[in-house]
């Protein structure tokens, strides 16, 4: 067949394809649509985001700018997300989400100047990048934040059993994490303080307060299962998915 990318194309060819291919699940058609998600957000937002609400927030590889929707319902006002689907962009400007634009993620880092951004956030956007690129993100996000300021991370937990639904649910991801890799590579770059933290059921009903009850159940029979094996006894992060925080110091 003609017209096939090469493998450095690879995953732009997907990207520009990301909604009509169902690489990014069903599209949303209205607001009612990004509930679910919102919920989840909007935790996120509440936890990790700092308590100033005219900080300098980027949200890089924003999709169809969710999380920005979060932030703005919580009464953030200096927000940008950039991503570099013109279908997804699309959806987020015909949802109102005014705050996303086109644009290429290190492009966009790379003119931005130095010491000027309170939060970047990457939300399910590093695990695409080959090692040499995040490496290069690391260097350029440290660069762009204020002193203290922070990078909000979501990524695929490679020390979940089913990680794998995450890391291969997805034809263009590159990597997965677990807290002491990311961690490394966090502190390699310059970062002076990292957390990570479990991606646990977020309670709002009761339905949610369940799962997040059974959770902490299983939680506690994997823990058991690493101990047995290894006799470590130090808490893991057995969710899919992590969130790291690392803050310039």
């Amino acid at each position: 067949m003609s017209g096939l990318p090469n493998d450095e194309d690879a995953n732009q060819f997907m990207y520009e394809r990301y909604v009509s291919s169902g690489g990014f699940g069903r599209a949303p058609v209205n607001e009612n649509d990004l509930a679910p998600r919102l919920v989840i957000l909007r935790d996120l937002v509440r936890r990790f985001f700092p308590a100033d609400r005219n900080a300098f927030i980027l949200d890089l590889g924003c999709g169809y700018g969710v999380l920005l929707l979060a932030a703005r319902r919580e009464g953030y006002v200096q927000l940008l997300g950039v991503d570099g689907s013109a279908e997804q962009v699309a959806i987020a400007h015909r949802l109102g989400i005014s705050e996303v634009r086109q644009g290429d993620l290190f492009a966009e880092i790379e003119q931005t100047a130095a010491d000027v951004l309170d939060v970047v956030v990457t939300y399910d956007v590093i695990e695409h990048l080959k090692k040499q690129d995040l490496l290069r993100l690391v260097a350029e996000v440290r660069r762009v934040l204020k002193p203290n300021g922070r990078w909000i991370i979501h990524a695929p937990n490679a020390e979940s059993p089913f990680f794998g639904r995450i890391r291969y649910g997805d034809f263009t991801h590159e990597l997965a994490f677990t807290q002491q890799s990311l961690g490394a590579v966090l502190r390699a770059g310059g970062f002076g303080q990292v957390e990570c933290f479990e991606d646990e059921p977020v309670v709002h009903g009761l339905k949610s307060a369940v799962r997040w009850m059974f959770w902490n159940l299983l939680r506690l029979g994997l823990r058991f299962f690493i101990a047995v094996e290894t006799g470590e006894t130090a808490a893991g992060i057995y969710s899919q998915n992590l969130t790291a925080v690392a803050r310039k110091l």
